[in-house]
C-alpha cells in the first residue's frame, strides 16, 4: 500500500481541463422573440457548411419564384454543379411545407437544367408521421429532411443539424446488382443486332485520340466504358436494332445541341435522375455524323473529368 502511495505521489500532475461542464437546454425557435426565421436564414447563409451537404456556398436569399414566393435558400456545390433549393420551417413541418419546398426546387431545375438540383427541407421537429410521407417522394425527387435544434447553454445558443431523411443517388455507378449483372458481347448481339454492336466500337476508336485506354464494358441494361477495370461513364451506349442510342453524361450545351439537331441526330430530353442527355443515331450517321458526334462525347469527357 505505501509503494502505491508513494508511485501516486511521484506521477507527474496532469493540468486541469480549461473545458468545464455547462447546463444546456432545447429551446423552441418557433414564436420566439429574438431567435427567428429570418435568424436562422442568417445563421445558415453566414455558414452553409453547417447544414452537413458538403463544400457548399450561398447563391441567393428570398429567390423570387416566377408564380408566386420566395425560395428561401440556395445554396450550390460548385465542384459537383449542384444546387439545393432549401426551406427552412420553424416548429414542425407539414404539408405545405413539403408542397412548397418541391414546387420551388421543380421551378429552378427547369429554369437552370445544367445543374443538378436537391430538395432540403429543414424544420424543427419531423416526425415519424411526416417522414414516411417524404419518403414516399424520395427516389422520384431527390429530398433531404433536415432536423434542427437549438441548444441554449448558459447565455448562448447554439445549432445542431441532423439529416433524418437522405436523397436516394442514381446514376450508373449506383444501379442495383442486378442492372450491372456483367454479360457479353453475344448478349447484346442477340438483343441487337451484330451491325449495331459495332457502332459502340466505332465510337470507341472515336474516343481513344482524345480519351486513350478504355475498353467496352458489357452490362445487362447498357454497354458501358471502363479504363483498367473501373466503370467511366462519360457516356453510355444501348444498341438497338436499327441505331444506337447513347447517353451522353452531361446537358447538351445549346450551341451542339443546335449542331446536333441540324446533323438530324435525335436529341432527347435532359434525364436528372441519370445525369444523362441521351442521343439517337442510324446506322449511317454514326460514320457520317462523326465530326459532331465526336464534338459532344469529348465535351462530356472534359466535364466528367474536370
Amino acid at each position: 500500500m505505501e509503494k502505491n502511495d508513494r508511485a501516486l505521489k511521484m506521477a507527474p500532475k496532469l493540468p486541469l481541463t480549461e473545458i468545464s461542464y455547462a447546463e444546456s437546454e432545447i429551446i423552441s425557435l418557433k414564436g420566439h422573440p429574438e431567435f427567428t426565421e429570418l435568424w436562422l436564414h442568417s445563421r445558415i447563409a453566414e455558414k452553409p457548411e453547417i447544414l452537413g451537404l458538403g463544400e457548399v456556398v450561398l447563391r441567393d436569399r428570398e429567390r423570387i419564384q416566377p408564380k408566386a414566393g420566395r425560395l428561401d435558400l440556395l445554396l450550390e456545390d460548385v465542384d459537383l454543379r449542384r444546387r439545393y433549393e432549401v426551406e427552412v420551417q420553424l416548429g414542425s413541418a407539414d404539408e405545405s411545407h413539403i408542397i412548397r419546398t418541391i414546387e420551388y426546387w421543380d421551378n429552378e431545375k427547369k429554369r437552370f437544367p445544367q445543374y443538378d438540383h436537391c430538395a432540403v427541407i429543414i424544420a424543427e421537429n419531423i416526425t415519424g408521421r411526416f417522414l414516411n410521407v417524404i419518403s414516399l417522394f424520395n427516389g422520384h425527387i431527390p429530398l433531404i429532411a433536415i432536423q434542427v435544434k437549438a441548444i441554449k447553454i448558459e447565455n448562448k445558443v447554439t445549432l445542431f443539424f441532423t439529416k433524418v431523411l437522405d436523397e436516394v443517388k442514381f446514376g450508373f455507378e449506383e444501379e442495383p446488382a442486378a442492372n450491372q449483372q456483367e454479360t457479353n458481347r453475344a448478349y447484346w448481339e442477340e438483343r441487337a443486332t451484330p451491325e449495331t454492336v459495332r457502332l459502340a466500337d466505332t465510337i470507341l476508336e472515336y474516343i481513344s485520340p482524345f480519351a486513350p485506354g478504355f475498353e467496352l464494358k458489357y452490362n445487362k441494361y447498357y454497354i458501358g466504358l471502363a479504363q483498367n477495370g473501373r466503370a467511366q461513364n462519360f457516356v453510355a451506349f444501348k444498341p438497338q436494332r436499327k441505331a444506337i442510342r447513347i447517353d451522353v453524361g452531361m446537358v447538351i450545351p445549346a450551341e451542339i445541341k443546335a449542331k446536333l439537331e441540324e446533323a438530324d441526330i435525335e436529341v432527347m430530353d435532359y434525364v436528372p435522375q441519370w445525369r444523362v442527355t441521351p442521343i439517337k443515331l442510324s446506322i449511317p450517321q454514326v460514320k457520317d455524323k462523326k465530326d459532331v458526334l465526336v464534338e459532344v462525347i469529348k465535351r462530356a469527357f472534359e466535364e466528367y473529368y474536370s
